[in-house]
């Protein structure tokens, strides 16, 4: 028990999966506030059709929340990109000036933040499961112990000095 469990950090895992999906949430929020500055500027001379691609995309629903650094928020802006991203409305975009990479970044951002989230969610429940397995094993060797003890000083009971040791 105390090779295993003695000193193991179990919320290691989980502090790595999150600085994992911190890793890819940071270049992800660069690229959608990017994007975002492109169409505003590239369709300032037809409000309509701006607000429209922004509406379409995700960012006049989620875009607030994302910039408070919401990690849902951004999962669910990427998705709704990569979702409403047609071919068409790609190459209307792009025709405008924006980087067509830059639109399949940002699309691709979206599995891999959601696999990045997968991990760090799993490691938050598996934590539990470890700390209770450790407090389980801790536990067991205490009741073994107390036992030892107890029975020591039963039978040390009239010396003192020896049964003070067990107690």
């Amino acid at each position: 028990g105390i090779e295993k469990s003695l000193g193991v950090d179990s919320k290691k895992v989980l502090r790595n999966a999150t600085a994992a999906l911190a890793s890819v949430l940071m270049p992800a929020r660069r690229d959608l506030s990017f994007f975002k500055l492109q169409i505003d500027d590239d369709f300032k001379k037809d409000p309509l059709k701006r607000d429209e691609l922004l509406k379409t995309l995700g960012f006049t629903r989620f875009l607030k929340d994302v910039q408070k650094k919401n990690q849902e928020a951004i999962i669910q802006l990427l998705y709704m990109f990569k979702t409403n991203m047609t071919e068409n409305l790609k190459q209307e975009i792009t025709v405008k000036g924006i980087n067509p990479a830059l639109i399949d970044n940002i699309m691709a951002y979206a599995e891999t933040v959601k696999q990045a989230n997968v991990a760090q969610e799993t490691n938050k429940s598996a934590k539990k499961e470890i700390t209770k397995e450790v407090r389980d094993a801790f536990n067991t060797i205490y009741d073994e112990i107390i036992g030892i003890c107890k029975k020591a000083s039963k039978y040390y009971q009239y010396e003192p000095l020896k049964k003070e040791l067990f107690t």
